[in-house]
């Protein structure tokens, strides 16, 4: 009888295929046993005899995700079970770890290597009746621009009856990287009355979300200036249209620039391997920050870089076959950079050019 009340319903050796029953349900200091039938225990927990532990023990930190796959259900019905069937997964193997990227829209699995998610992937596929398909994640390019503009958009409609008409003048200025979007109206005597203008604010937020370069596009402050409108065919609807012709005529021209997101990195690998593993950080156009000995860890050293996030998919496999698998890294996200003009080009060719 274990701690809550719980029964093990055998304890055993494994050797090969065989399950040798311990008599005595003891096993020595030390010993790899399997236990039968532990239901309301889950991967992780502390398992005790007595009634109270009589020390805490420590628990296995939690695996830091290092590799990832895009998943989608071959069946598109499936969908709907993704998020209990993932939970089951993550359950039995706790450095599994899944999202929704909010950019891209992708499932995301993560683990702890390419076998690992095959073998997790498979176990879907087994026990779950979860067939997926896999490819590489996107990675979630923004842009930004470098010049002002002034734009003027006009939207006007007859159909017979009651048309639609919006005219707007906006401001379209570049902001310092992480400020986000900002949108100002400077209105004077009501060309552009009040009720229209969270419309105009609407469609610029539309346009902005697939830039000239076909991705959202971030530190860009807009302010609405002049304007008119018609007593009758004018409407908030009319006022979006006329400010997303405005913004994609005028985006075009403030030279648009792809931005990248970086991740901080930190690289733990045996000191003997360091110099290898800043040639493989400055081969992924890693900027390195620099390096110190671990004080917990003899002889193993810490690598501090910044990475593109376009250069991490199989980093960790790269890491592991030059330091005879012992390396491993963290990661966070750190900021967003311009791409440079190499990469920008074929970023852009992969993604159709990012027409808008």
């Amino acid at each position: 009888m274990l701690l809550n009340g719980v029964r093990a319903g055998g304890v055993y050796r494994l050797m090969g295929e065989k399950q040798i029953s311990i008599p005595s349900q003891t096993a020595s200091l030390g010993e790899i046993v399997a236990i039968a039938r532990l239901e309301g225990i889950k991967t992780g927990d502390t398992l005790s005899s007595k009634e109270k532990p009589s020390e805490l023990l420590p628990k296995a930190d939690t695996l830091e995700p290092v590799y990832a796959l895009a998943v989608t259900p071959e069946k598109r019905k499936d969908e709907v079970k993704l998020s209990s069937a993932f939970a089951k997964l993550i359950e039995e193997d706790p450095s599994l770890h899944w999202e929704q990227h909010g950019d891209t829209k992708e499932v995301i699995l993560w683990g702890q290597g390419e076998i690992h998610l095959q073998v997790a992937l498979d176990r879907l596929r087994r026990k779950y009746n979860l067939p997926m398909t896999t490819h590489l994640p996107q990675v979630p390019y923004k842009e930004t621009i470098r010049n002002a503009n002034k734009v003027h958009g006009r939207y006007k409609h007859q159909t017979g009856g009651h048309g639609a008409f919006g005219d707007v003048h906006l401001d379209i200025k570049p902001l310092p990287r992480g400020e986000g979007f900002h949108f100002h109206q400077t209105i004077v005597g009501g060309v552009v009355p009040k009720q229209y203008i969270p419309g105009v604010e609407m469609g610029v937020k539309e346009y902005l979300d697939h830039g000239p370069l076909g991705f959202p596009v971030v530190d860009v402050d807009v302010t609405l200036t002049d304007g008119s409108y018609h007593s009758v065919d004018s409407s908030e609807q009319a006022f979006k249209q006329a400010a997303r012709i405005a913004m994609s005529e005028g985006m075009p021209s403030c030279h648009p620039v792809l931005l990248e997101p970086i991740l901080s990195v930190k690289v733990s690998v045996p000191a003997e391997c360091t110099a290898k593993v800043l040639q493989l950080v400055s081969g992924r156009r890693g900027q390195i920050l620099g390096y110190e000995s671990l004080t917990q860890w003899k002889g193993w050293d810490q690598v501090t870089a910044y990475l593109p996030q376009a250069e991490m998919h199989n980093f960790i496999i790269e890491l592991r076959s030059l330091t005879m698998g012992v390396g491993t890294f963290t990661w966070t996200y750190d900021h967003l950079q311009e791409v440079p003009d190499k990469v920008t080009n074929r970023v852009l060719t992969n993604n159709g050019n990012g027409k808008n």
